[in-house]
């Protein structure tokens, strides 16, 4: 599985191959698929060891401090692993893996009085913030490694669009955000500040649902 993942790094889930992966190992294509029938399977296998880096949040851990550790673990695994995000994510093959980590997200919710289903709908919603988050970061990292300029120097670059083209007539809304300095470089990094506006929404929606309990 390692040398799937260093052809899945090198050249993304499109340049995957049998052959590709039979060359990074130096052995003959035909050979691999002793072990694997093809690369369907490669593939599902490759997540499922993906997956076994995480270092999921304990049973009986705060619910709050458990799946922030959730959310930061799966972020970093996808930073780490970017071709995981060119798999469907509604179809993650059912592994062992896969399924711990299903385990330890539902599990820090299952007993804060939520509904089940609601359980399952928030960590859904955990996993699509993450998802989103670091497919943009990985495209980051992408556009700054093939035009030398960051995100900040990007902008910085397009100062005279601001100048000569904006109309603060036609988009009222942006001007007065952009004048009360929401555009602002935010005080948190782009993961924390917005898990914790979802975690405080959760913790709305848990004190609701206790006080339907009493």
């Amino acid at each position: 599985m390692a040398a799937g993942i260093a052809v899945a790094r090198a050249e993304g889930l499109e340049g995957l191959s049998m052959r590709k992966v039979a060359a990074e190992l130096g052995v003959g294509a035909m050979s691999l698929y002793t072990y694997v029938p093809g690369r369907t399977e490669l593939v599902d296998l490759m997540v499922d060891r993906a997956f076994a880096e995480l270092d999921l949040p304990a049973a009986g851990a705060p619910w709050r401090e458990g799946l922030t550790r959730y959310a930061r673990e799966h972020l970093e695994l996808y930073q780490r692993h970017p071709w995981i995000l060119q798999t469907s994510m509604w179809r993650l093959p059912p592994t062992p893996s896969t399924l711990d980590a299903q385990e330890a997200g539902l599990r820090t919710l299952v007993d804060t009085g939520l509904p089940e289903a609601q359980v399952v709908e928030i960590v859904g919603l955990i996993d699509a913030f993450v998802r989103g988050l670091a497919r943009a970061t990985v495209a980051e990292a992408t556009d700054k490694a093939s035009s030398g300029q960051s995100n900040d120097e990007y902008w910085t670059s397009l100062s005279s669009f601001w100048v000569d083209y904006f109309d603060p007539e036609r988009y009222p809304t942006m001007t007065r955000i952009w004048n009360a300095g929401g555009f602002d470089a935010p005080e948190t990094d782009e993961f924390t500040g917005p898990l914790e506006r979802l975690l405080d929404a959760v913790q709305a929606t848990i004190d609701r649902a206790r006080a339907r309990e009493r």
